[in-house]
């Protein structure tokens, strides 16, 4: 992948400057700005993972959680700036519904087709569908079901935020230091993965690079959302839980379905499914204070369309799971889920 992610990154992102400085149509800047981000989430990954093998998994690990959904969190703090509150919380459920429904069905069905029955990890697994329901079902529906406003509304997600804050934290020391061996098929998969003679300090620098260059993209990517709204028909819910979402998590989605391919269903299931509870339990309560600090309070209180599906992809997800073992016509359903829930999308 390095061969050509770098003269991609570095073509998108030259072609989204000169857009962006021939103040071209904020149509054409959004397209170009999307185009861009995904080479450089791609950058970002690998430079993560290089890191994260020399510094030894249990470091590693809290430094890919960290990292995991940068480009996600920074498109969010940008879009919070604008006010775009609605289209935050889109794209916050928009990687939740995607990591588990496409980026998880894809990776079955796929994986699926070369190999008739694929197993992985139960135990870890389990472990990741109960973290699913406290972070979404609970943690989103509880609230809401309340139906608070102003601010009851506030104050209930801080404590939500913090709730989840801490319980994510715990799930890291759960799998990194007290029950590890529970996940060690897992962590040896994410180190052979990893090129650990890779230089150190230039990974470094090439995260540092990356993530500027994101933060510059996602700042002319938000300015262009009305528009784009305007000329194409689509409203934020829809460019949040389908465009942004995507454009966020198209790296991931690309590693899990190759690692899917190749028979490593673990990792696939790690990649998928911690990049979900990264965005419900870290990113999500983190945007809210982040929101809080700048004047734009985002309550974490979620419409019920989104609530709903939500609340259906942990629960077909679970399901799926449960037995340690997936086909390609687990991956077809899930698939199948997540049309139907972006076309309801599209039509509010």
């Amino acid at each position: 992948m390095n061969r050509w992610i770098w003269p991609i990154s570095a073509v998108l992102v030259a072609v989204s400057v000169v857009v962006h400085q021939m103040h071209a149509s904020l149509l054409s800047v959004f397209v170009t700005s999307c185009l861009a981000i995904i080479p450089l989430a791609a950058l970002m990954g690998q430079s993560t993972e290089t890191i994260a093998a020399r510094v030894g998994p249990r470091v590693g690990g809290l430094l890919s959680a960290t990292f995991g959904n940068a480009v996600e969190l920074i498109i969010g703090i940008f879009a919070l700036r604008g006010g775009y509150l609605t289209l935050v919380k889109a794209s916050i459920t928009g990687s939740i519904i995607g990591n588990l429904l496409f980026v998880l069905g894809v990776s079955f069905l796929i994986g699926g087709i070369r190999h008739p029955l694929q197993r992985f990890n139960t135990r870890a697994a389990r472990s990741n569908a109960a973290m699913l329901v406290m972070g979404i079902a609970v943690a989103f529906v509880v609230p809401a079901s309340f139906t608070l406003h102003g601010s009851h509304a506030v104050t209930l997600s801080a404590a939500t935020a913090v709730v989840l804050f801490c319980i994510y934290a715990a799930g890291l020391l759960f799998s990194l230091f007290t029950h590890s061996r529970y996940f060690e098929y897992i962590h040896e998969e994410e180190t052979s993965a990893s090129n650990s003679t890779s230089r150190f300090w230039l990974a470094a620098l090439v995260l540092c690079l990356a993530t500027a260059l994101v933060s510059m993209e996602s700042d002319w990517l938000v300015a262009g959302v009305k528009q784009v709204g305007h000329s194409l028909g689509w409203g934020q819910m829809f460019i949040g839980v389908v465009v942004v979402a995507v454009v966020g998590n198209a790296a991931e989605h690309v590693s899990a379905v190759w690692m899917a391919w190749k028979d490593r269903m673990d990792l696939s299931l790690e990649i998928a499914v911690g990049s979900t509870l990264q965005v419900a339990m870290f990113v999500a309560p983190l945007l809210f204070f982040v929101s809080w600090g700048i004047g734009h309070t985002m309550p974490l209180v979620f419409t019920w369309p989104e609530l709903v599906s939500m609340g259906a992809s942990v629960l077909l997800v679970v399901v799926l799971m449960n037995d340690g073992e997936s086909n390609w016509l687990e991956g077809a359903m899930a698939v199948g889920a997540y049309l139907i829930m972006a076309v309801g999308f599209y039509t509010l």
